[in-house]
This record gives C-alpha cells, structure tokens and sequence, in this order.
C-alpha cells in the first residue's frame, strides 16, 4: 500500500473518498497504460462542483494488478498522472492518494473493503464522518464505506446495474446513476 499526500488546505470538515476504475474512468481489467485513461462523461465538472461545495476529495483505489506482476506501481502513478491531466482541474485534485497493490488473497491493511485508509484520514484531518462518502462501482467499495462509518454511495458507470445494487439489499445504500448525479444531490 502506498499512501501519497498531496498538500491543500481542508475548508471544512466533508470528503469524497473515490474508487477510481467504474467510477471516474472506464473500467479497464488492469490498467497499465496512461494511453488507455478514458475519463466517464462529466466528471471533470462534478468534481470541480464538489470542490466549490468544500468537499476534500481523497483517491482510493485496489490495484491488485500490481501484486499479481502485471504491472509496477510506477506505472499504476503514470496512469493516475493521466488521469489527473485529462480531469484538467488545479492541481493537486486528490489530497491523498491510496492505491493498494495486494491481490485479493494476499493480506492487507488497506485493499478495500479495509476501511484503514479512510479512518486514517478522517482521524488525520479531523473530518466529520457525518459528512464523508465512499463512492463506488463495486461492493467492496461500499463495504469499505460502510465499515468507515461513512455514508456508502454507489454509482452504476461500472460493473452493477441500479438493478443489480438493489437486488443486494445492502442497508443505508444510496444509488445514482453515475457520480455527476451523486454530487448533484448533496
């Protein structure tokens, strides 16, 4: 696990925590190539919409790519530069970024549905958890929110449908369509 800060200052006490594949880019198995970012279709401006509501918005994503050799955590921080770059917001976007390289089989302290890192920094920048969400493409994501204490958000631009996420009767759950919608609704 690898945890990078970014320094800004924190205008209140909320925060986004935000998977990265099937919730602001195309969900590509494995992504190693910065040519292969697509960003999802509005994010750049719900992003910046979050911002200007003062939320803190923290990257949180599972590479497990990493842990099974099929790519190096220096190229897993090419394709988030991408990323960064093609979102076209004032830098730094993310105040801290945590990629968990660790295949699902390996142990960890951070992969998802690990609520660490989202304690760590709820505890490191004094957050409000009544004012924090985990948004997400994938149950684990959820999971993680959930275990955090957090509000759990869950977006259907990756592997579920809004069908599908009801059909898990997971409690407190909100679901939106993708993350421009979420940001709308807060």
């Amino acid at each position: 696990m690898e945890i990078e800060n970014r320094e800004s200052k924190i205008e209140n006490r909320g925060a986004l925590f935000l998977d990265r594949d099937g919730t602001l880019i195309i969900d590509k198995d494995y992504l190693a190539d910065p040519a292969g970012v697509e960003i999802l279709p509005g994010i750049p401006a719900a992003l910046r919409r979050a911002r200007e509501l003062g939320y803190e918005l923290f990257l949180f994503t599972n590479q497990s790519g990493i842990g099974r050799g099929y790519y190096t955590l220096d190229q897993a921080h090419a394709v988030n530069a991408r990323m960064d770059e093609l979102l076209g917001l004032p830098a730094p976007i993310f105040r801290e970024i945590c990629i968990a390289p660790e295949r699902p089989d390996q142990p960890s302290l951070y992969r998802k549905p690990s609520p660490r890192f989202i304690q760590e920094m709820i505890a490191r920048y004094a957050l409000d958890p009544a004012h924090c969400y985990m948004v997400g493409d994938r149950p684990s994501d959820i999971e993680s929110g959930q275990n955090a204490g957090v509000h759990p958000i869950a977006v259907c631009t990756g592997k579920l449908s809004a069908d599908e996420w009801r059909d898990l009767k997971i409690p407190a759950l909100r679901i939106y369509a993708d993350f421009g919608r979420f940001v709308d609704a807060l």
